[in-house]
């Protein structure tokens, strides 16, 4: 059963392109021009459903540009931000599966691999780096999705806030993150900028709890959380999950901006860039463009969170969590797969992640984007190693669900051990689409 991948707000419904209609699995246009008896080539129709409005300028700029190298190939861009995963299922069960749709990574790869051509000998899967090949990789090692970006995920600092209240390195460890919020305080600044109405910033932090909990274990992030799944694994047994996380999120509500749960990314965005905090909590690069529109000015800093007493745990976190997949029953799959060739290797592609979508390239041997944030992550992976993605291992379905029960556990509507308990009860139910 296809479980559901993410929480979309809005009713925002974007048809872009050159054809109407998203149709069915794709196909050739029947008619052939005829020049001086000469067939041209046949027009060729790619359908593409997806579910990231951000970006619809920078995959226009990508179809006009393919337009010069294959003018036959029309790629129809259909965009919807609030009921996609609905709409997808409900395509996908009508026999009109996209050509091209969007899906999350980790779990959702397996969930979706029937529909998804295998891409692993592809160009554009040695293209990669490893940390999002495996992202975008199967249980089985086939490669069926390809990222429309790489992505860090940290605890995003203001530079200046912390020199002024004498921080002069950000802090590793529980003892000096407790340490900052008093000196912070001291100094009249609220600590924490959080937005704990979406339910999704939950999981960029859980999932830094969850690695450290499986180097503690001495086992791989995916096996713990796999775990969890079965209902073999229980929180209480792992310190950094039952007592460091629950404390972490405690002192960001009592040393955070007001009513944290009427808070959403568009607020927290705002709190923290307008100076009003020196820590955002549960975010990633995606926020730098917002936080720079507001304050242009404003010196960022990204940082692991403080897990634990070792400072080699707080470390920050790459890869994809979001996929693209290609329909492997589409009539014009191998088109499609040549234009994602053609955008993972080719030079204007490699410039395409960077100059007109701004973001962390997934491939190889591509610039990063002129942005704080990821050359800041550039620079620390030079001596640290990044963290795992765990939140793949796990379906939105589970995610959301944890997202409601933190909210619940913070508004006082559920203490610490009902709040375990319920969490393991939907890891076994959600986590996994077995």
């Amino acid at each position: 059963m296809l479980k559901k991948m993410m929480a979309l707000s809005g009713s925002l419904l974007l048809t872009v392109g050159l054809l109407s209609g998203c149709g069915g699995s794709g196909g050739t246009d029947a008619a052939k021009e005829s020049t001086g008896g000469k067939e041209d080539l046949k027009t060729v129709t790619i359908n593409m459903f997806t579910a990231s409005p951000e970006y619809t300028d920078a995959f226009n700029a990508y179809i006009e540009e393919y337009k010069k190298v294959k003018p036959n190939v029309k790629i129809n861009l259909e965009i919807m931000q609030a009921d996609y995963n609905t709409i997808l299922k409900s395509k996908i069960a009508s026999g009109s599966t996209p050509d091209v749709f969007q899906t999350t990574a980790g779990g959702d790869i397996d969930t979706y691999a029937d529909y998804s051509a295998d891409l692993t000998n592809e160009p554009l899967a040695a293209a990669m780096t490893d940390a999002v090949r495996a992202n975008m990789s199967s249980s089985d090692g086939k490669v069926l999705g390809l990222p429309v970006k790489g992505n860090l995920f940290s605890l995003i600092y203001n530079k200046d806030l912390l020199t002024k209240a004498g921080i002069t390195s950000p802090p590793k460890t529980i003892a000096e993150m407790q340490d900052a919020v008093t000196k912070l305080e001291a100094k009249g600044i609220t600590p924490f900028a959080n937005a704990y109405k979406e339910w999704w910033v939950w999981k960029h932090i859980f999932m830094h709890y969850v690695d450290a909990a499986a180097q503690d274990a001495g086992v791989e992030s995916k096996q713990l959380v796999s775990d969890f799944i079965a209902g073999k694994a229980k929180i209480k047994d792992y310190p950094v999950l039952y007592n460091n996380f629950f404390s972490f999120i405690d002192l960001t509500v009592k040393h955070g901006t007001d009513k944290p749960l009427e808070r959403d990314s568009n607020a927290g965005v705002s709190d923290f860039a307008s100076g009003k905090a020196a820590f955002m909590t549960g975010k990633g690069a995606w926020d730098e463009e917002a936080i720079k529109k507001i304050n242009p000015d404003l010196k960022i800093g990204i940082m692991g969170y403080p897990v634990s007493d070792k400072a080699d745990q707080s470390v920050i976190i790459t890869g994809a969590d979001q996929a693209l997949r290609i329909n492997k029953d589409s009539e014009v799959s191998k088109e499609t797969i040549e234009f994602f060739n053609w955008l993972y290797t080719s030079e204007y592609g490699k410039n395409w992640f960077s100059q007109v979508a701004k973001v962390i390239p997934p491939i190889k041997d591509a610039p990063l984007p002129d942005l704080e944030m990821p050359k800041e992550m550039e620079s620390i992976l030079k001596t640290s190693k990044s963290g795992d993605l765990s939140v793949n291992y796990s379906l939105d379905t589970f995610h959301q669900k944890f997202g409601e029960l933190m909210q619940a556990y913070i508004s006082g509507n559920m203490n610490k051990d009902q709040a375990v308990a319920e969490i393991e009860k939907a890891w076994v139910q959600l986590g996994s689409a077995q």
